[in-house]
């Protein structure tokens, strides 16, 4: 019975050396997808420590992980690209995104079957590709037993990693996931023992909080702080710190875009102010390349708001919230001070001339 126990005890430690031998020191990373606009090769991958490539797919049939015909030389010349001005960059393969299908990932993670054949070939894509680890946007979890099933997956996830790590004397991927900014969503809460075991860190999607379809008044999107309730990026922080996720595990998000509102009154256009809709088409959604266009175009009034932390500008009946290089600077130095393992940002192409990302690594500094 020694021989057995004692062999158990080596290969647990052995996993647990190949987990923490992943730990990062920094993360400062953004997001990257082929139709942005922005071609890989022009990234200044000088800016960040790592780099997320967006998205891979789910095949509903298969529960295997699969990129699109299109998106295949890309992806698969991510990491060569990206590391031809950032030799130390690490590169991840991002699976999902906001517009993938609920009801597919929810139905392979709740069989053992399809979890391992999602699993497996997310890993054998990873290697193939060149990829240093695999990220998860699952846009969200909808019930008690799907929140379960995540937990379940993410548990195997990382113990498949390990063992393919050990099997082939490969480095171990890295393992991380984009969640909602807090730890609960929709009075659903996440499996917080499983995330915090076995993914290497979390992507905080701090944003979205309002945006013109619905909201009725103008507000920030993003805002870091709330003075008057729980819609923020720290409220979040510490909401998962306290429910068990440690800081060293936390990555904050931040939008490189923001929201145009139509206001209903022109001379009405602080936080708060009325609004009729969002400007423009669509959802009213904005590179900050284009909003930095737009302030110039029309010698729009623009204003940075220290108590939310947050940015808008004004012209005419067009409001726009977004975040400017004061609000990125203050939310990187949040995130340290905080001690958080680094920050995020969606996306890379919607940056003007790297001045959001070069204010970021600054923020941050050594």
């Amino acid at each position: 019975m020694a021989f057995p126990l004692l062999s158990l005890l080596f290969f647990s430690l052995l996993s647990l050396q190949f987990h923490f031998s992943t730990a990062q020191n920094v993360v400062k990373s953004v997001y990257w997808f082929p139709d942005s606009g922005l071609e890989a090769s022009a990234i200044d991958s000088t800016l960040f420590t790592h780099l997320f490539c967006a998205f891979a797919d789910l095949n509903s049939n298969t529960n295997q992980v699969v990129v699109s015909s299109s998106n295949n030389a890309p992806f698969s010349q991510f990491t060569k690209t990206v590391q031809l001005k950032n030799p130390s960059a690490k590169t991840l393969l991002s699976i999902g995104g906001g517009n993938a299908i609920k009801a597919d990932y929810a139905s392979m993670a709740s069989r053992p079957g399809s979890r391992k054949s999602f699993i497996d070939s997310s890993i054998k894509l990873a290697r193939s590709y060149g990829f240093h680890g695999l990220d998860l946007d699952w846009e969200y979890p909808q019930s008690a037993s799907e929140m379960t099933n995540l937990g379940l997956l993410l548990n195997e996830w990382r113990a498949a990693v390990a063992t393919e790590a050990q099997t082939t004397g490969k480095p171990p991927l890295l393992l991380t996931a984009a969640f909602y900014y807090a730890p609960s969503i929709n009075g659903l809460n996440y499996p917080i023992q499983p995330i915090a075991k076995s993914l290497d860190w979390i992507n905080l999607m701090a944003y979205d909080f309002y945006d013109p379809t619905w909201a009725k008044v103008t507000h920030s999107h993003a805002a870091l702080y709330d003075p008057a309730g729980q819609v923020s990026g720290s409220y979040g922080v510490e909401a998962w710190i306290t429910a068990g996720v440690g800081p060293k595990k936390l990555v904050l998000g931040m939008p490189f875009y923001g929201y145009a509102w139509r206001l209903v009154d022109a001379n009405n256009h602080g936080l708060l102010a009325p609004v009729s809709g969002p400007a423009g088409s669509g959802s009213g959604a904005m590179t900050y390349g284009q909003i930095r266009a737009f302030i110039s175009q029309n010698r729009a009034t623009e204003v940075y708001n220290a108590t939310i932390v947050s940015n808008y500008c004004s012209a005419g009946t067009t409001w726009i919230g977004f975040d400017g290089t004061q609000s990125v600077a203050t939310k990187v130095s949040y995130a340290k001070q905080k001690g958080l393992l680094g920050y995020f940002a969606w996306h890379v192409a919607a940056d003007n001339n790297w001045e959001l990302s070069n204010q970021a690594k600054q923020a941050w500094g050594a």
